[in-house]
């Protein structure tokens, strides 16, 4: 029992880190009022493109960077929908969502099976010889590792640098920033289009460092997850960062079990992680709603649900 704890403990923290960097990557856009639907999409482009540009130029490194641009590319679309021509972030977001989803399955048929340079598991010296906590943590590729970083830099950045202030003045009081002679709406574009990177990153990593595939759809709704996980996290990195290990864990119960021989349903086991989901969301109702900046509260209480 103790080792089937311990493999779902590491596999959470393994496949939680795509989930993580595309929350933080939301985390940022929405602390500066921008919800992104479409992060689903920017982690499918990011897939794609980190698992071709590895393909094709033998170098891993190289398909990380890709994959971050194009999730970068595609939130720059919504940025400039929604912050530049005012048009409805949820609708907008959904369809960049379908975009991404139709651009990949165009373009990455030619992938489907094709082998590609990916990020093999590396035993950190000492700390991964340490009982449970080196198997969880410090026996993975150095994309995990590095992603255990991102959580902690992000809240130094929004708590304790000037760029951090003037992101969340953008979710929180917009018009405080044109009196001090920013634009907000820049300042939220960058947010969102930075956001998008960083869900491309989690994405590359998927098909790169997790999964050493890529196929169609792989992203399996990891980015609805994300978006849910700010919420409920109270748009808290670190919080994220906890969450994302949790949903990672949820997600790799089922594996963790087959290779026990265990007979259980697959398709309840997959559809775990989003009932617990909807489950968390329908408790906590508009009430953490509460904590969200300024900007974003309207966002919400101006859409068809409100």
């Amino acid at each position: 029992m103790s080792d089937l704890i311990t493999d779902v403990l590491a596999g959470g923290v393994r496949g939680g880190t795509a989930i993580m960097l595309a929350a933080l990557g939301e985390t940022l856009a929405e602390r500066a009022g921008v919800v992104n639907l479409g992060t689903e999409g920017c982690l499918l482009v990011g897939a794609l493109s980190g698992y071709a540009v590895a393909a094709e130029s033998g170098n891993p490194w190289l398909g990380l960077a890709a994959g971050a641009l194009a999730g970068a590319g595609l939130a720059l679309v919504h940025a400039v929908l929604v912050v530049w021509r005012g048009a409805d972030q949820f609708a907008t977001g959904l369809t960049l969502m379908f975009l991404g989803l139709g651009l990949t399955s165009l373009f990455g048929a030619a992938y489907v099976g094709v082998a590609a340079p990916g990020f093999a598991p590396v035993t950190l010296p000492v700390l991964g010889d340490l009982p449970v906590v080196g198997q969880v943590f410090f026996q993975h590729d150095p994309v995990t590792y590095a992603s255990y970083l991102v959580a902690p830099l992000l809240w130094w950045f929004l708590r304790r640098t000037r760029g951090g202030l003037l992101v969340r003045t953008a979710g929180e009081r917009a018009e405080v920033l044109h009196v001090h002679g920013y634009h907000a709406g820049l300042i939220r574009g960058l947010a969102v289009t930075a956001g998008g990177a960083l869900a491309g990153l989690g994405g590359a990593q998927l098909a790169t460092a997790y999964a050493h595939a890529w196929f169609e759809g792989m992203t399996a709704g990891r980015g609805f997850i994300a978006v849910a996980l700010v919420i409920f996290a109270a748009w808290r990195p670190m919080w994220v960062a906890g969450g994302a290990y949790l949903f990672g864990s949820l997600l790799a119960v089922a594996p963790a079990l087959q290779a026990r021989g265990a007979e259980l349903n697959q398709f309840a086991l997959d559809a775990l992680p989003f009932v617990i989901t909807l489950v968390i969301l329908a408790v906590i109702g508009r009430r953490t709603l509460r904590a969200a900046p300024a900007e974003l509260r309207r966002a919400f209480e101006s859409s068809p649900s409100s």
